[in-house]
């Protein structure tokens, strides 16, 4: 028994790697023939919903492989409750230019002022123009080059982080950091130099990252690689968390108790 010529061009559009032409051409056929559309532009329209429903894939896959702890736009990002964070270069940022010219960016504030959603918000941008990005935070990387180191496995490591054009670096400065893992990190920042971005946030200021790192000199070398090309995002500011808890606690407190129901 033959097959059908439905069944036929499902297989070529599944063989093809067309999933949305496999799904809407039925639909958009009977849109173009009800509006006398010519063959062209009824491909034409199966052409552009392919390609949009391909980008939002890729979209997504990028998301997933940099291991984002949540998925946070800037939008979302409250910047009146923080005027000392300038909107205007985190607009810029999000265009992602930076990231061709392998610039760095620094978020630096005290813990609670939101580093982490504009750090998240920055790496969906970078996603979203077809750059690979990777997040983590300090301390769990350091952990992993530690473990890499002691299974053989570091120079593998070290290019997977290596390749990313974006590598965004959290909470750097929470933890203090053993010998190793100081060197360990300062070699993937050293390896990044011009050759990739880092987007890096701290609760602390340059002139107490020594603290973290343990060493002048290695701090110093650090800090000349990262900041060579830097765009540096002020973020202190009373904590928003603080602040939205706060809140919470006056709203509970002001609502009315509920009156005793009458007999």
């Amino acid at each position: 028994m033959k097959e059908t010529p439905q069944v036929l061009l499902a297989h070529h559009l599944k063989a093809l790697k067309l999933p949305t032409f496999g799904r809407e051409y039925d639909k958009v056929a009977r849109q173009c023939a009800a509006e006398g559309v010519d063959h062209v532009r009824f491909l034409m329209r199966l052409s552009e919903l392919e390609l949009i429903d391909r980008e939002r894939r890729m979209v997504e896959r990028r998301i997933k492989a940099a291991r984002f702890p949540a998925v946070k736009s800037l939008e979302s990002f409250d910047f009146l409750a923080l005027p000392s964070l300038n909107k205007t270069l985190v607009v810029e940022l999000a265009r992602c230019e930076y990231i061709e010219r392998r610039d760095n960016v620094i978020a630096l504030g005290n813990s609670g002022t939101g580093k982490t959603h504009i750090a998240l918000g920055l790496g969906l941008a970078a996603c979203q123009k077809g750059l690979s990005v990777g997040f983590t935070t300090a301390a769990a990387l350091v952990n992993g080059l530690l473990e890499a180191r002691d299974e053989k496995r570091l120079l593998r490591l070290q290019k997977q982080l290596a390749a990313y054009r974006l590598l965004i670096i959290d909470e750097l400065g929470f933890v203090p950091l053993s010998r190793t893992g100081a060197e360990l990190l300062f070699e993937v920042f050293s390896q990044r130099y011009e050759r990739g971005s880092i987007l890096a946030t701290s609760n602390l200021p340059f002139d107490e990252w020594t603290e973290v790192f343990g060493s002048e000199r290695l701090t110093g070398a650090l800090l000349d690689r990262l900041t060579h090309h830097v765009h540096i995002l002020e973020m202190n500011g009373e904590s928003y968390r603080l602040t939205q808890s706060r809140k919470r606690r006056s709203n509970k407190q002001a609502k009315p108790q509920d009156s005793a129901p009458m007999d």
